[in-house]
């Protein structure tokens, strides 16, 4: 009787280290994050506006996370069209900078299939908040959009926000 109930007893805890094991494996595989990058040179361009329009002039710089320049190009009528090259590893910033250096704007670039990206004082406080929220991830992204301009439960869906106005991380449906 004893040898039965410690046989049991035994059983069961292997059967729960098992279970458990199999479930730290699950969450290590899920945890690794694949490495996004540029296969290919791609172009990427938009438009630099901040609260009172378009912005003529300026640089637009593209960044790694480092602070590394990888390409810049000059702002024509507030348009911008700039090159990243080849193997450029994911995520990377647009820094826009006024000809006077009096301001500043970013945007953070998560997605290696989108080539449109707006630069302005949105896209800046969404990309200092995800940086706070621990990174440049499409998590951290849709969350800090969320939290910068407050929207009704309504205009929200399951797969991201509806209401994102720079239309980089869910746009208008």
């Amino acid at each position: 009787m004893n040898r039965t109930i410690l046989f049991t007893v035994l059983l069961a805890l292997s059967a729960f280290a098992l279970t458990g094991c199999e479930q730290q494996k699950k969450t290590a595989k899920t945890t690794q994050a694949a490495v996004k990058k540029y296969v290919r040179a791609t172009v990427l361009e938009g438009v630099v506006s901040n609260d009172s329009g378009v912005i003529n002039t300026g640089t637009v710089e593209v960044i790694d996370e480092n602070g590394r320049l990888i390409n810049q190009v000059t702002v024509d009528k507030g348009h911008y069209r700039i090159e990243v090259p080849a193997n450029t590893v994911l995520p990377i910033l647009l820094r826009f900078s006024s000809e006077l250096g009096t301001e500043t704007l970013v945007t953070a670039v998560i997605h290696d299939t989108i080539t449109q990206y707006e630069i302005n004082p949105l896209t800046t406080a969404i990309a200092k908040a995800a940086k706070a929220m621990g990174g440049y991830t499409h998590a951290n992204m849709i969350r800090a959009a969320d939290s910068s301009v407050h929207a009704p439960d309504a205009n929200k869906t399951t797969t991201g926000w509806r209401g994102d106005p720079s239309m980089q991380y869910g746009g208008w449906h």
